[in-house]
Formats: C-alpha cells, structure tokens, sequence
C-alpha cells in the first residue's frame, strides 16, 4: 500500500499523487503545471494505460489539465468527481484542448516564418478531452462510494469552487484498512457564493495543501463592495475602463456577484448604468453550470436570492462576448467599462488582447483578483514591471494597478490549520503539499512546534509506505532542467497504443490459457502484418 508524490510538492501547481492499494494503480489529480516551474515532477511510476481510476478533487486545471493527456497515452480507467465537477470539467477540458491546439498552430506558423520546418503539435487534442470527459464519473457529496475491492471512497464539500472536494480513501490489503484523506484546495471561509469548507472527522494520514500557510487575508470580513466601488468610481472620473483578469471558473462569478449588488444599489455615482462585459465563451458556460448547480452549491444570501426567484450573478447592463468579433468590438466603444476576461494570469486567452488595447492608457484600471503564479504575465505586472510583450510588440505600463485586497479562493493560514483542527485525533501523518517551497516549510514548522502535528513537506518522487507507516523513498529537490523534445504526433500515438497495449497484457494475466494464447496469436499476427 503505497502513496508516491508525483506534482504540486515545495510548488502550487500540478498537483498529482499516487496511490497502489488492492492490486489498483490510482492517481488523486492530475494537473498541469503553470508558470515558472522550480523542481522536476516524478514521472508516473506506471504507465498511463495501467492506471485504473482517477479521483479528481476540483476542475481547475493545475488538478485536472492533463487529464487528456492521460487518455492520450492510453488511460481507460474512471475520473471519480463530485457531479459539478463533472460538469465544469466537460467545458474546462475542451478549453485546455483548444488553447493547446491554437497555440500550437501559432508556433507552427512562427517556427515556418524563422524557416524552422519541424513540425509542433499540441500537447492534446480536442479528441483526447472528449475521452477525458468521457471516463468522468459524477458522484453525490456525503456519498460513500465502493470503487473496487478494497478501495471506497468520500466526497466532501471543501468550499474551494463549485464542486470543490476533499477526498476521503479507505484503503483494503491483506485484511488491513488505512484511511487517507486528501484535502484538495481548501476554501476561504465566508465567500459570497460557496458553502464554508466542511471538515473530516478521522483520518491515518492526510495530504493537504498550503498555498497560503505563510500569512493571513486581514480582517475578518473584508467589504468587497465598497472596495471595488471606489475603484470604479475613480476609474470611471477618468474616463477609463476597468480590466479584470479573471478565472473563468469561480472568480468570475464572484465578481458578477459583487457587481450585482453594485448596479442593484446603484453605488457608483455618476456612472449607474456602466457595462460590464464577460469576455469569455468558458466563462459564459460555466456561469450556466453555477446556475445549474445553485441549490446543491450556493451558501448565505446567494442562496437566498435564489429561493426567491433572484439570479445573484445576473443584472441589467451585462453583456457576454461570445465570438471573437464581440471580443474585438469591446475595444472600440469608448464608454467607460468593467471588462472580465481570462486567463486569471493573463497566460492565454481574451485577456491578452485587453492589456495590449487598456494597460498604456493611463486612465485605465488593471484589477487583479486572484493568484498569480511566479513567472507569470499577471505576476510580472502586479510586481510593478514598466513593459510588458504582448503579440510582439512593446507594450507600456501606465494604467493603474490594483488588487482586490483579501479576496481569495483558498484559505489563509488560519482556514487551514482549523481544517485540520477538524479531526478529532491527530493523524499518525500529514503531508503538506501545494505550495511555493519557503511556504511548505514555514507550514510543516508551525504545524510541528505549535500545533503538535507529525507533519513534513515532501519532494516529488517521495514514497511513503501506509501499511507500516515508513518511507521507502525520501526524495531530494530535483531542479528543472531542459527537457528533451517529446515524441509529438502520429508517432506519440503510436507510443500511447504500444503503451496502452502492454497495460493489456499485464492485466490478462490470470486468465484462461486458451484466452492468453488467442491474445498471443492475435499479437503475433499483427506484428508479421508489419515485420512484412
């Protein structure tokens, strides 16, 4: 029975954990990495084709972007998720496709122009999210669920994002249970939408993460409201927009909802009637998808309204950008405007084409409303840099600056030290991932010396056997170095498959003779069709 750290360790993103428990290969996550990159990721200790189940603790796409490329290299297990989930990651996956499918189009056209003829393909495609999607299977909240002999199952509302979940795992071998819970990203306590993060009662062991576990978001209740009403007031006075780099997932709806009660109480004086756009098709969508899962999801006054036939993230004067020809026509209407696009870290994306047209212009506000990762677009400018790049060209800072002050999906140091003041005892371990390499440490030392806790922050390629609670492998920090060009294309798959096709033949063992002998033969028969 044994867990191996694979992404998201002394880092925030790609966050991804494996476990073998009953004969069963199983990954919590699998997400891809974003920004600057400190330490190598420990590759899979089996190939994608032998792993049999997924459990996906939210959509984000540093715990579910590579999902297709998982499917890609031969995986047909099951994606076990929460029901919202399941829905986000319909839309979510088939974003991450297209953004890898255009991106590789436009470095194909660029590497033409410098008379580099070698081909680039994306990292997936379109139809790799499809089979993603397709191994999703959505489950209840509370719900215990018997995966397999030996391995079952919880899902519980962490309050991250709509579907959010910590994953509770009861492990069976040899007549021995252990519990392992994965806390997924912990949730701000008191959002304006989501339910509060719920805690577990009991556990062996937890993994949980520590984004924030190195300082505090202020003051209990922080007025949003008022905040942002300032600064669109003062924009607004000079004639400026409002350019808000937002998660198309969860922050944008916060932020529909906070300009909800804006525009009902009519608070921005002079400028009532200001627009806002949502420039983003994944952001429309998953503003359906919080809709849809209102009554299940929704917490305090949101939910509220709801019951009374109020849509909190809707109001007069929102104007959603669907084609890219309403993306452009936003640019070009000079009333004074909010403006929400994505990426959050203005990586990929609408946004992009925004800063270039908003961020010279000194009447202009940039508001950022969200984490930005180390070696990000949004990092680099929150930082204060003068010039940015954008599409090649040079572009000036000059608009200004700000951040939503406390506004934060995940739990501040204190939301994650009461998360885990939630089991009754003290686990015989807690591993502490999912976050920036001086926050793991700072964390696992206050979890050790005030709180009495066995905790320790492990690096990639860690394995920790749950049976007899020791280390097989204590890995050390590998740093990132230049990788090799991976196989691409037709010759990818055609690895994928030889992968997919081992994963088969190791799992037929013990059957009938006469069944491997006829799998025997049919392999034979192929590889003398292709010897020939």
């Amino acid at each position: 029975m044994k867990l191996t750290f694979i992404g998201a360790d002394h880092e925030v993103t790609g966050s991804c954990h494996y476990l073998e428990a009953a004969g069963k290969h199983m990954l919590v996550d699998y997400g891809m990495e974003q920004g600057v990159n400190v330490f190598e990721n420990a590759p899979l200790p089996v190939a994608e084709a032998m792993i049999d189940y997924v459990f996906l603790t939210h959509a984000h796409v540093d715990h579910s972007g590579l999902l297709p490329l998982l499917y890609a290299r031969g995986f047909r297990g099951q994606i076990f998720t929460t029901d919202a989930t399941a829905d986000l990651c319909s839309i979510m996956l088939r974003d991450c496709a297209h953004i890898q499918m255009a991106e590789a189009e436009w470095k194909a056209r660029k590497a033409k122009r410098g008379a580099d003829i070698s081909s680039v393909e994306p990292l997936y495609t379109m139809e790799d999210a499809e089979g993603a999607i397709k191994r999703l299977v959505p489950c209840h909240y509370g719900q215990e669920i018997q995966v397999c002999e030996g391995v079952k199952i919880r899902f519980t509302d962490i309050g991250h994002l709509l579907g959010s979940a910590s994953i509770e795992l009861w492990l069976t071998e040899d007549g021995r249970t252990k519990k392992i819970v994965f806390s997924g990203d912990i949730g701000n306590k008191d959002q304006p939408i989501l339910k509060n993060p719920i805690p577990t009662k009991d556990a062996d062991y937890v993994v949980m993460e520590s984004t924030y576990g190195d300082r505090l978001h202020g003051e209990e209740s922080p007025d949003y409201v008022a905040e942002l009403t300032g600064i669109l007031k003062r924009t607004f006075d000079r004639g400026g927009n409002v350019v808000i780099p937002s998660f198309a997932v969860g922050r944008t709806q916060e932020m529909l909802y906070f300009l909800r009660k804006i525009k009902v109480g009519r608070l921005v004086e002079g400028h009532e009637d200001f627009p806002v756009y949502v420039d983003s098709p994944l952001a429309v969508e998953a503003t359906g998808i919080f809709n849809e899962n209102r009554m299940e999801c929704f917490d305090g006054e949101a939910l509220e309204l709801v019951k009374a036939g109020i849509n909190p993230i809707s109001f007069a004067g929102l104007r959603l950008a669907i084609t890219s020809d309403e993306s452009k026509a936003i640019n070009f209407d000079d009333t004074p405007k909010v403006i929400i696009s994505a990426s959050g870290m203005c990586e990929a994306g609408r946004i992009r084409h925004h800063l270039k047209h908003n961020l010279w212009n000194e009447n202009n506000t940039i508001l950022f409303v969200g984490y930005q990762s180390v070696g990000t677009l949004g990092r680099s400018i929150v930082e204060g840099v003068k010039e940015v790049r954008l599409f090649g060209e040079p572009i000036q800072v000059r608009a200004e600056i700000c951040r939503l002050s406390g506004i934060s999906g995940h739990a501040d140091k204190n939301g994650l030290i009461e998360w885990l003041s939630g089991f009754e005892e003290k686990p015989k371990k807690v591993f502490v991932v999912h976050g920036e390499d001086s926050v793991c440490m700072s964390f696992v030392e206050c979890l050790k010396i005030e709180y009495g806790q066995r905790a320790y922050a492990p690096y990639s390629g860690t394995e920790f056997d749950l049976l007899s609670n020791q280390f097989t492998y204590e890995a050390v920090p590998v740093p990132v170095k230049k990788k090799d060009r991976p196989a691409s294309g037709v010759f990818a798959r055609l690895l994928a498959a030889g992968q997919r096709l081992m994963a088969l033949i190791k799992k037929s063992e013990g059957l009938a003779n006469k069944d491997m002998a006829k799998f025997a033969d049919q392999i034979n028969s192929l590889c003398d069709k292709w010897e020939n």
